[in-house]
């Protein structure tokens, strides 16, 4: 069994493996997301081998753990981004959790920078991603971390998309706060929490662009 959580927008729902850092989909309505997340089992197979991760090799079976209704005001899940930890995020992680959750955000990077480097510059237009082309996708992706670092207390500049250098130290200290995480912090992400957001941005546009390469 997958534990899964649901977090409710008005009109979508994103289903995500709580122990499977960025293995989220959205989709309008409950079993759709469920729907969705199974769907991307091959997908996100790859990434867990990428990270030398054991994944189950059977169709899985999800539970679900808990569901998150609507919030008031904005909604993320509307607008397509996750908004809120689960509660099991608030478990303290030990030494091994923490290497795990690292490595996996890391082969995330890892199945982004390969997408990347064999997309065309041009991508098939499309309602997702607001039109934006495979290097603005990047370059999105690279400035959402640099504000995401705050929330594990790692401070960096966005780094410039073309600089490779300053994205390989801004992903160095990520990766290293990360495997130091032990516990939640009430005034930031819980470590579980930022690796899912981070893989799952990470993955979602990676995938989009994917999809988008394809003529």
């Amino acid at each position: 069994m997958v534990p899964v959580y649901l977090e409710s927008g008005k009109h979508w729902v994103f289903a995500c493996a709580l122990d499977w850092p960025g293995w989220c989909r959205r989709a309008k309505g409950e079993e759709a997301a469920l729907d969705a997340l199974a769907e991307y089992v091959p997908r996100y197979a790859g990434v867990a081998e990428r990270a030398g991760v054991r994944f189950p090799s059977a169709a899985p079976t999800f539970e679900v753990v808990q569901r998150r209704p609507p919030g008031p005001g904005f909604d993320n899940v509307d607008f397509g981004a996750l908004g809120a930890p689960a509660d099991a995020d608030a478990a303290p992680l030990t030494a091994a959790q923490a290497k795990r959750l690292a490595t996996i955000v890391e082969a995330s990077w890892s199945v982004l920078d390969d997408v990347v480097a064999k997309a065309p510059a041009q991508l098939r237009k499309g309602p997702r991603g607001g039109g934006r082309d495979r290097d603005g996708v990047f370059a999105h992706v690279v400035a959402a971390e640099a504000s995401y670092a705050r929330k594990l207390g790692v401070r960096h500049k966005a780094p410039d998309p073309d600089d490779a250098e300053a994205i390989a130290a801004l992903r160095k200290d990520l990766i290293e706060a990360l495997r130091s995480a032990r516990a939640a912090d009430a005034t930031a992400w819980p470590p579980r929490y930022f690796a899912r957001r981070v893989a799952w941005h990470v993955l979602d546009h990676a995938w989009e662009i994917e999809d988008k390469s394809e003529q």
